[in-house]
This record gives C-alpha cells, sequence and structure tokens, in this order.
C-alpha cells in the first residue's frame, strides 16, 4: 500500500532534508517547496507534476485550504483532497508563486487574478519554466488487469536527488515522502482507513461498506504533522 521499499523519514531527518536542500539547491525557492507537498502532504510525484496554479489558488489570489485533486491526475483516477495545515508549508508555497512572478514563469499581465500566474499552468515548472514531462507507464491493478498510467520520471530523479544531497542514500527514494505521511499518522493513531483515504489508495473499497471522512476529521489527521517540520 505505501510503497514496496521506500524508507520513511524520521523527525531530524526531515529537518536535515530541508535544511540542506535550502542551502545547497539551486532553486531553493522551489525544491524545498516540492518536499512538503509529498512530505507533509502525501501527494505522489505525479499528482505534484501534473497540479495545476488553480488547483491551489483561488483567483482572488488566496490559498485554497482545500486542495481538490482531479481524477484525471491521479494514479487511482479517484478525485481526494490535500488539505493546507502546516503554516510552513503555507510560508513555501507563498515564497515560490513570488519566485514565479519574479522570473516570469508562467506568468500573466494581471496580478489581481491568480497572483499574477497563468491559472491552467503546472504548479511545479522546471527551471527553464515548462512542465515536467510525462511516460505512459503499464502496471498489474487489483484485478491483475494490465492498465496505463502516467508517471513523471524526471520529477522523480530530480526529488530523489534532493535526498541523495541530503546523505539519504540507500532505499530512500522520491516516495518516501509519501511513506512518511502514511506512517506517521499510523504512528499518531489514525486509523488505516483514514489514512487510505488521504493517500487516495482504493483497495479500502473491498470493505462491506464505504468509509467516508468530513472535512473536519481529514484536517484533523493532515494537521497532526506538525513535529518534524520546524
Amino acid at each position: 500500500m505505501l510503497g514496496k521499499r521506500a524508507k520513511t523519514l524520521k523527525p531530524a531527518q526531515i529537518r536535515g532534508l530541508l535544511r540542506v536542500t535550502e542551502a545547497t539547491s539551486r532553486h531553493p525557492e522551489r525544491a524545498p517547496f516540492i518536499l512538503r507537498l509529498s512530505d507533509a502532504g502525501g501527494m505522489r510525484i505525479s499528482e505534484i507534476a501534473r497540479n495545476e496554479v488553480a488547483d491551489q489558488l483561488q483567483p482572488s489570489g488566496l490559498i485554497r485550504e482545500e486542495v481538490s485533486l482531479r481524477a484525471a491526475i491521479t494514479k487511482g483516477c479517484r478525485q481526494r483532497c490535500v488539505y493546507r495545515s502546516h503554516p510552513k508549508t503555507l510560508a513555501a508555497l507563498d515564497r515560490y508563486i513570488e519566485w514565479r512572478w519574479e522570473k516570469g514563469k508562467g506568468t500573466a499581465m494581471d496580478r489581481q487574478k491568480w497572483r499574477g500566474l497563468m491559472s491552467q499552468t503546472s504548479l511545479i515548472l522546471t527551471h527553464k519554466g515548462s512542465r515536467y514531462e510525462l511516460s505512459v507507464k503499464r502496471r498489474t491493478n487489483d484485478a491483475g488487469e494490465q492498465v496505463e498510467y502516467l508517471a513523471a520520471d524526471s520529477l522523480q530523479s530530480y526529488v530523489t536527488a534532493l535526498y541523495r544531497a541530503a546523505g539519504l542514500g540507500k532505499g530512500y527514494s522520491s516516495h518516501s515522502g509519501r511513506r512518511t505521511f502514511a506512517s506517521r499518522r499510523l504512528a499518531q493513531g489514525h486509523a488505516i482507513e483514514t489514512v487510505k483515504i488521504l493517500l487516495g489508495h482504493t483497495t479500502w473499497t473491498m470493505c462491506s461498506r464505504p468509509l467516508e471522512m468530513t472535512s473536519r476529521e481529514a484536517r484533523e489527521a493532515v494537521a497532526a504533522l506538525g513535529e518534524g517540520w520546524g
């Protein structure tokens, strides 16, 4: 469910990863924010690559506290919500938006809407200002069928390189952030059904009745991250 081999991060490792990334990355406005989307938001790398400005911001420019991941961009083709609760994740998003505006990456003439960004552009852009490329791959689903999905190999390699630069070697990869997101919530006592919903996994549909969770319950589960993001 949480990935086959990727190791999870301890709070001290998270702090170290962010500190090294901030100090050594060529793009400190972007790289730490990508890590937070994975570690503090539980987003897949492909979801990060396909997320758009309008998914994160309201037309007025205000940050959406509840981000809807459209079914079209999720691996399981199931819409789910990501909740922005950690103040430093919000600050990192603010900083990244301002950096994009200042560098003219996917920007419009009017700053009154979408903070001056083009709403349908990818939120995370390459250093050249383009979206990360996607490739079509195949996997076997729970029913044993071959299904196609889109992967963001270049962004995945970029994130894994950030881990390596921080001294996190064998066993750590771009999937470690998502595993950490899940494992910490389980350790904090949240039910596995809750974690499955937050991750967007579909295996819970095999239960005898549908599982539901209110927005308030989801926010409380996500807000529990706290420690480790210092």
